[in-house]
């Protein structure tokens, strides 16, 4: 079983366990936590919780059971539709319910598996479970995902996505209408301070920079369009609840479970419609673009009637 123990450094002083002990062992921050609450942290000789602080200069113990990371399966996804394919690049429209790629804890479909089972050969660039995978959509969010096919196009589209020279666009059904009717949402995105599996606006986050614009308004919400400067997880949710204007359905980010109901919606209203990118072989500016899956558009004929 791994142990490590460090003296906790002065820029760790009252830092959560779980986000010291991520920084100190690159863990990711949902196994530190899990390793805090099975008690695998010590400080000073005594076991803390995930939510404990740390204190610089404190001798700091940890212990952990290795865990089998995620396995790729081989699972059909047949409402998976390839909006594109080259040698180099596929695009794919996901739809809602399907992961981008394995993680523990996800035991549905993934978008590599989609391909795998459907016989596509992508990049083997990335750890094994993300091999392909240069940018992702939340299982919830349905919409446009290219995956590298070629260990070039992997290289050139994971710089394109950080270098932020890639044009992301996305249609949300807001509660209510936001004020103004067009703007930017600049607020920085880091983890939530009371939940393991949320995002909030915090101090000392991400940069996170979000463009609006309504399109179409109805009593009680609002469609927009929104181009993302960043890629935070969760951002256009984070953003918009903290506008108070979650996207309908999105009951993990306060949205109305009445309005929900009313509207058919058992996920949040948000799909990816245009993803725009420098073609990695060619250079040529290529854009895709990818109309509302069914569920989204009835939700949206229920609001307009």
């Amino acid at each position: 079983m791994p142990a490590r123990s460090y003296p906790v450094p002065d820029g760790l002083d009252g830092t959560r366990v779980d986000a010291g002990v991520a920084k100190l062992l690159g863990f990711s921050r949902s196994f530190a936590a899990e390793v805090a609450e099975g008690g695998g942290v010590a400080l000073d000789g005594r076991i803390v919780g995930k939510s404990d602080k740390l204190t610089a200069g404190s001798w700091l113990e940890v212990t952990w059971e290795e865990r089998r990371g995620p396995v790729v399966e081989a699972i059909p996804v047949p409402e998976l539709r390839i909006v594109h394919d080259d040698d180099h690049i596929v695009v794919v429209d996901k739809p809602f319910g399907v992961a981008a790629h394995p993680s523990v804890g996800w035991e549905g479909p993934t978008v590599v598996g989609a391909l795998a089972a459907a016989g596509y050969r992508i990049s083997t660039s990335g750890a094994a479970e993300r091999q392909g995978i240069v940018h992702r959509l939340d299982a919830g969010t349905s919409g446009l995902m290219v995956v590298a096919k070629s260990e070039h196009a992997y290289t050139v589209l994971k710089r394109a996505f950080h270098d932020r020279t890639v044009e992301k666009i996305y249609h949300a059904v807001v509660q209510g209408h936001p004020d103004p009717l067009a703007g930017t949402i600049d607020a920085p995105i880091g983890r939530h301070p009371r939940s393991d599996w949320k995002f909030a606006v915090v101090a000392d986050g991400k940069a996170s920079v979000t463009h609006y614009e309504t399109i179409e308004a109805f009593p009680a919400a609002s469609l927009l369009e929104i181009h993302l400067e960043t890629g935070r997880t969760h951002q256009i949710r984070v953003h918009m609840a903290a506008q108070r204007h979650p996207c309908v359905g999105d009951t993990l980010y306060g949205a109305d479970p009445t309005l929900s109901a009313r509207l058919s919606l058992t996920r949040q209203w948000l799909h990816a419609v245009s993803l725009g990118f420098d073609h990695p072989a060619t250079g040529e500016w290529v854009r895709f673009r990818t109309d509302y899956p069914g569920d989204l558009q009835h939700a949206l004929d229920v609001l307009r009637d």
